[in-house]
């Protein structure tokens, strides 16, 4: 404790870095000198030996109840469909798309060749048997099943190096261990089982590295660092959520800077704040990006053929894959070659027929009265278009295929008329250029039709190729780009889609394709005789390739707005107000349905609410002039349990500030964290007093007295009781868990606890009149 009115000591330093957490092994050895201050029972379980029997009964149930009926169900449950599948292109090394990192996918796909699976199931829909297939699903899941397994003697670990005794962290895991919603995600193939336990593992490696801080810079103070950072890679690489782990010990250690940069502590000089910083910048930024740069370089090293997710990507990334169609088809476009263009998001082709734009529209604005050009979903020889060169060419060779930036003309083959776009409203959108078509032998509007060919990410002189080159189409004199919407014209244009000039020139949606060469027009031999050849994937830069995978992962998830009728508000996950329909057998009227332990969470709740009430109660009696809580009690409530606040929040609330789906699998990292809060507010109320010293002390730190937890008694009971009831509820819920046995539409009405829970079967409630 700082001394009121003195220069700081190295005895200050001592207490007023007790922070973040912590329990050592000299704790474990200094409460045998003062054993005799504790019941029998408190002596037995905090013994090494006693807190091993107890862990290792944690972690055997853990396993049965993980690993109970993993067969079954033996058919696709829920996002098996996503990230079994996953599993199988890894297999057959073909290329996919997903929003989340490669690295928990990757171990499914490690975990399915180990077992056998051939790739060829494709997990394509809920209920799909895997029997009848002979998919040896069980040993994929079986990976989830043992990360999840591990994670409960993780979380005893987590409170025990925190410095609470056995009781309160066998507490703290059993509120994951016997919770049906944790159970029901680590028993099939899905990622959150692998978030959750790396995560749980990078809190375990951070409390284990703030223990050493008066050991810095030592060897074991080095390994506790660098596995922080590699844990906290696993978490990022495993789902995209991942990096609110990142962020939490982000801010924890900008947190433990500020107290190394106060020029009021013994040796704190900026060389020494220099020195940590460096350390953590190395072991928690440097370290984490590159094991999550690894990731996808194997990622990216093992699907190397063509396979679902090439339309995600670029042409330059298709290219690189083999067995590509934009490899294998695109050629390279030359002067007067007959095309067909389509728009790279809508995919209908630029189209024009005889017909033409009505002198008025419905809201009284006047048109030109031009050819109509529009968006037309089919193959038609509407859709052929001549390119006309601007200028001069050479009779044969190289010079005459198109480039980037090339201006040309586009000539409509069935009417004989060139492209053209002018300041005149379109018909759905007044604030863009109609888009319409100029006799080729009138040259009065000539410069009207001149088209700037932009090839995306396109360099000088590059050729434009069919399939591969994406372009936008620049106007040349009012420099807007051919942009398309999925909002159809009126009956007089066929309903097709309306063709119009956005007036950004760099508008991303306005990318187009050239989708075939119809008629190659050029005389040159070398292009005539053009021979089948076997074209070998192109090479691109990883970093190139990992950015450009990066930003559509984060665009396409943020995308996922469409509505689900499962999805539930983040107000709603501590309550458990809500659930998720996994699987449903109608035949048996079984069902899988996500929920928690309603006990087991609800307390979380309660315990949360009690530590916010006491912080704040706390505060308001200090600044009254009244000290309710002893110091030390005080800075274990902030450093300790308000470490595990930190995760809880960093892992919950920005969730509120998202708009796509949501569920409540999205909360569970939140529950662990909650549960870990639990187990503190626990300590607090059976206890006045901690477990001291939870720090290695340091060579230069002065001897404190010792002070231990004193839960008496009602610890192991509070512990035995509480258990009992947590396994009761869990076991009432266990067949929405597992899915068996079958339930009658009553039994169904007697587990569905809170009213808001949509259960299937159920019995339709009947009224005597």
């Amino acid at each position: 404790m700082a001394g009121k009115g003195k220069a700081p000591t190295l005895r200050h330093r001592t207490h007023a870095a007790e922070s973040p957490v912590l329990s050592s092994n000299k704790l474990r050895m200094t409460s045998m000198f003062t054993s005799s201050f504790k019941t029998r029972i408190e002596q037995l379980l905090d013994t090494p030996r006693g807190s091993a029997v107890v862990v290792a009964t944690l972690t055997a149930l853990a396993f049965a109840l993980r690993f109970y009926k993993i067969n079954h169900p033996d058919q696709v449950v829920f996002d098996e469909v996503h990230f079994g599948k996953f599993a199988a292109y890894y297999i057959l090394r073909e290329y996919y798309f997903d929003v989340h990192p490669p690295f928990a996918k990757m171990l499914f796909g490690l975990a399915g060749w180990f077992v056998g699976f051939d790739g060829d199931f494709k997990f394509e829909n809920i209920g799909d048997s895997y029997a009848l297939h002979h998919v040896p699903f069980v040993g994929m899941r079986a990976l989830p099943a043992i990360l999840g397994s591990l994670t409960v003697p993780v979380v005893y670990a987590i409170m025990k190096e925190s410095g609470y005794s056995t009781v309160i962290a066998a507490f703290s895991a059993s509120l994951v261990l016997f919770d049906n919603a944790h159970v029901s995600q680590s028993r099939l193939i899905l990622l959150d089982a692998t978030l959750i336990f790396f995560m749980s593992l990078t809190i375990y490696s951070y409390i284990r590295f703030r223990k050493l801080r008066y050991w810095e810079f030592n060897a074991e103070w080095w390994t506790w660092l660098i596995l922080t950072g590699v844990f906290m890679a696993c978490t990022w690489g495993s789902k995209v959520n991942g990096i609110l782990t990142v962020a939490t010990i982000g801010i924890a250690v900008l947190i433990d800077l500020w107290g190394i940069l106060d020029h009021k502590k013994e040796g704190h000089s900026m060389d020494y704040f220099w020195k940590h910083f460096s350390a953590r910048a190395i072991g928690l930024i440097v370290v984490p990006f590159v094991i999550y740069l690894s990731f996808f370089y194997v990622h990216f090293a093992i699907l190397t053929k063509s396979g679902s997710g090439d339309n995600f990507m670029s042409p330059a990334f298709q290219e690189t894959l083999a067995g590509n169609e934009m490899l294998l088809n695109s050629q390279e476009i030359r002067y007067f070659d007959v095309i067909t263009m389509r728009h790279k998001d809508t995919k209908v082709f630029l189209h024009s027929h005889i017909e033409r734009y009505p002198l008025s529209y419905e809201d009284g604005r006047i048109s030109s009265q031009g050819q109509q050009v529009t968006g037309y979903g089919h193959n038609d020889t509407n859709n052929f278009w001549q390119i006309i060169p601007t200028k001069s060419l050479p009779e044969t060779g190289r010079g005459r295929i198109v480039r980037h930036n090339d201006v040309i003309q586009l000539l409509h083959v069935n009417t004989e008329t060139h492209l053209l776009t002018h300041d005149v409203a379109s018909p759905l959108m007044p604030t863009n250029q109609e888009f319409t078509t100029w006799p080729k032998n009138d040259f009065s509007r000539h410069n009207d039709t001149l088209f700037q060919v932009v090839l995306t990410d396109g360099d000088e002189g590059q050729p434009w190729k069919s399939k591969s080159g994406h372009f936008r189409l620049i106007h040349m004199p009012t420099r807007v780009s051919m942009w398309t919407h999925t909002k159809q014209l009126p009956d007089w244009a066929f309903k097709q889609q309306e063709i119009n000039g956005n007036k950004s020139p760099t508008e991303k949606s306005a990318t187009w394709y050239v989708d075939e060469v119809v008629t190659k027009h050029d005389d040159d031999d070398e292009y005539q005789d053009d021979k089948p050849v076997l074209k070998v994937p192109k090479k691109m830069n990883f970093f190139r390739k990992f950015g450009e995978l990066q930003l559509l992962m984060l665009q396409h998830n943020a995308g996922l707005t469409a509505s689900h009728p499962y999805a539930s508000n983040p107000i709603n996950w501590p309550f458990l107000l809500s659930g998720i329909s996994f699987w449903t057998n109608n035949d048996d009227k079984k069902q899988i349905y996500l929920i928690g332990n309603l006990i087991g969470w609800w307390t979380c709740v309660v315990g949360l609410s009690v530590y916010i009430g006491i912080l704040g109660a706390d505060l308001i009696a200090r600044r009254r002039g009244m000290d309710p809580i002893p110091d030390p009690v005080r800075n274990r409530l902030w450093n300790n349990a308000g470490f595990f606040l930190l995760f809880w929040a960093v892992h919950y609330l920005p969730f509120f500030l998202m708009s796509r789906q949501l569920f409540i699998h999205h909360y569970l990292p939140s529950h662990l964290a909650s549960a870990l809060i639990a187990g503190a507010v626990l300590n607090f109320i059976l206890s006045e007093t901690f477990n001291f010293p939870v720090s290695i002390w340091g060579p230069k730190t002065r001897s404190r007295p010792s002070t231990y937890s004193d839960i008496g008694l009602k610890g192991p009971v509070i512990l035995v009781v509480f258990g009992i009831f947590l396994f009761f509820m869990f076991s009432y819920l266990a067949p929405l868990t597992y899915g068996t046995p079958g339930l009658t539409g009553e039994q169904v009405n007697s587990k569905r606890l809170l009213s808001t829970w949509t259960l299937h079967f159920a019995a339709k409630k009947t009224h005597e009149l």
